[in-house]
């Protein structure tokens, strides 16, 4: 049994979406988390600059005694996962390769993918469709602007839909069978994705897919914290007040700490 934190990650409250998965998956378990809205958005930043966030990230929550990494944000999975396993002393987990997984379980002919421009641009969810089904066809469309919808505290507003309707209108001349929310902000607003491409897509959150994998390192691993009790420390490079307004309509309020950190060299 091993009660020392899994350690979670995302540029800003996006992350919120896998963390409350972690919580209803995995209620024994304490958990820590660090939304980097100080340097927000990660979307538009170069590759090694996300490379370096994320790295002073994995840095803080070893030293806060994490024993397993989520990158519970799309972009840094893409850019970074690879250098954070290398530099790392535990276990590292992205969110990319749980949702490529999930997205092909029931073996669609086209796949969509939603994602910051950064995500995108790297190409990583079509190479891992790709290696893992090299016959399904992949139509990715960047959608920066819905990260500042859910940032904002925008979901569930006109405007929130008319941004998800402007985004999302390639999908009307290309036509997909499942959508892979490629950003962990997405989940938010999977009633106005659903509403603007009809109920007989699949929208995939990788977010619960990315839970198994964690639950199944833990048990191989032998770190599971059976029998504790779970806590949620939040911290953030930008806003306390953010990160609470986030915390509380999406956790509903259940957590014991919210405090401010800076990252290394800063």
């Amino acid at each position: 049994m091993d009660r020392r934190p899994i350690g979670v990650m995302d540029s800003g409250l996006g992350g919120l979406s896998v963390l409350r998965v972690l919580r209803r998956e995995l209620p024994d378990e304490s958990l820590l988390f660090v939304g980097d809205q100080g340097h927000f958005p990660y979307g538009t930043k170069t590759q090694a600059e996300v490379r370096r966030l994320a790295l002073a990230i994995g840095r803080f929550l070893v030293r806060h005694d994490a024993k397993l990494m989520v990158v519970a944000c799309n972009t840094a999975t893409g850019a970074a996962l690879p250098a954070l396993q290398a530099a790392l002393p535990i276990p590292v987990i992205g969110v990319i390769r749980p949702g490529a997984n999930a997205a092909l379980a029931t073996n669609p002919r086209t796949i969509g993918v939603i994602g910051t421009d950064s995500t995108i641009k790297n190409g990583a969810y079509e190479r891992t469709l790709h290696e893992l089904q090299p016959a399904v066809q992949v139509v990715s469309q960047p959608a920066q602007p819905l990260v500042s919808i859910v940032e904002h505290g925008q979901t569930g507003t006109s405007a929130a839909q008319q941004a998800v309707d402007k985004v999302l209108q390639c999908f009307v001349t290309q036509p997909v069978e499942t959508l892979i929310l490629g950003c962990t902000h997405f989940p938010f607003l999977s009633r106005e994705i659903q509403r603007r491409l009809g109920p007989s897509v699949r929208l995939i959150d990788p977010a619960y897919e990315t839970v198994q994998t964690v639950k199944q390192v833990l048990t191989d691993k032998h770190l599971l914290a059976a029998g504790g009790q779970q806590r949620t420390a939040l911290y953030t490079t930008g806003r306390i007040a953010d990160l609470q307004a986030g915390a509380d309509k999406w956790l509903a309020g259940d957590y014991e700490q919210c405090s401010s950190v800076k990252l290394d060299g800063e």
